[in-house]
């Protein structure tokens, strides 16, 4: 699909707010509302507009400590990788997981209540992975960033 810039503003102002109407969306675009629907279902049918989900602010639910670790594994075989990648799915700290180039294997993104916490999910949680050869947190201290592609 060769995208417009009045695709890009649909995408822009959906990752806004993505409970706009879509005759809001189409006043916004400057379609009419049909158009606008045309175009927002051919986004999903490709698979760019994945889904819709409410942004949620973690520290109005008490989540104060967000952390990012770097883990290095001794061995990456694909059954080391599936292995780790089971596990820390089912942690409920872990909101985000990438596999990343550089002396590092995975970068997570660990959002918990306070440090005692983190620490807890580190000791009890983390540690106890096998083939686990280094980890390296760095506690978010602010956001100063945070934005859309589109």
């Amino acid at each position: 699909m060769n995208m417009d810039n009045i695709d890009h503003k649909i995408l822009k102002l959906l990752q806004k707010n993505a409970r706009l109407s879509n005759q809001e969306l189409a006043d916004e675009v400057n379609l009419s509302a049909s158009a606008c629907h045309r175009r927002v279902k051919i986004l999903e049918s490709m698979g760019i507009i994945e889904g819709y989900q409410a942004k949620i602010n973690y520290e109005k639910l008490g989540i104060k400590v967000e952390v990012m670790i770097e883990i290095k594994l001794a061995q990456l075989t694909e059954t080391d990788h599936k292995a780790f990648v089971s596990q820390i799915r089912d942690f409920e700290e872990v909101i985000n997981a990438y596999i990343i180039t550089g002396d590092s294997n995975y970068v997570l993104h660990i959002a918990t209540k306070d440090l005692n916490s983190f620490s807890q999910f580190v000791v009890n949680k983390l540690n106890k992975i096998k083939g686990i050869m280094n980890i390296n947190s760095k506690i978010i201290l602010e956001k100063v960033v945070h934005k859309s592609l589109f």
